[in-house]
């Protein structure tokens, strides 16, 4: 259950394009605006992929028919980068719940990293449609952990993962230890430093949207 949109012509290009260049990069607001219309269109397509209920609606002049997701929703996403991609879904799924959690890569002087998780705030996941949104999945290992904690606070009906830009390798490895999960992206690369940065990429999604931080 993988969905590239780059397999794809459409909009979503040029939003990726922008985010990738290093000139426009400078605009913080546009890098953080458009990253929040990634989130936008891919709430839109996750969309379809939902379960609908039929309801009436009461008008001023009689009763309509209308279909609306059966199961709430809820959007998690990894503090600090997560944030503008998030915002982008909370405009369309405007009535989601929302879950944070804070984890970083905490980087060693032999060039390995381990990823540290401080803060988690979420409702309960049973029977809902989880969404995890993270603009970068590079070796996969943040997803997985996050994944892996927000899942003790429910059975989900549905889990929905989506990044701006994939890594082949990531990609492999959420696939490998979450089969049943829906995988969303607007942009795939082949290659993975032996860091595991995203080569082509686009750099810290963190710092470009923010401002760069003293910490590594």
């Amino acid at each position: 259950m993988l969905y590239n949109f780059s397999e794809h012509h459409s909009i979503a290009g040029k939003y990726v394009a922008e985010l990738r260049d290093v000139e426009i990069q400078t605009d913080r607001l546009r890098f953080r605006t458009n990253m929040e219309r990634i989130g936008e269109l891919m709430a839109y397509e996750i969309s379809k992929k939902l379960a609908y209920k039929k309801v009436e609606v009461q008008t001023p002049l009689g009763t309509a028919m209308a279909y609306i997701p059966e199961k709430p929703i809820v959007l998690a996403t990894i503090m600090r980068a997560g944030l503008p991609m998030q915002q982008g879904m909370l405009r369309i799924f405007d009535d989601a719940g929302c879950a944070f959690v804070s984890a970083y890569r905490m980087h060693h002087k032999d060039g390995t990293f381990e990823i540290n998780m401080e803060y988690m705030s979420c409702p309960t996941l049973d029977g809902k449609t989880l969404i995890l949104s993270d603009p970068m999945l590079a070796s996969g290992a943040s997803m997985k952990m996050v994944l892996e904690a927000l899942l003790k606070f429910g059975k989900p009906h549905s889990i929905h993962l989506a990044t701006a830009i994939a890594s082949t390798y990531g990609v492999d490895q959420i696939q490998r230890f979450f089969p049943d999960a829906y995988l969303w992206m607007a942009a795939l690369d082949e290659e993975l430093t032996a860091k595991s940065y995203i080569v082509p990429g686009l750099g810290d999604a963190g710092d470009l949207a923010f401002g760069e931080k003293l910490q590594d």
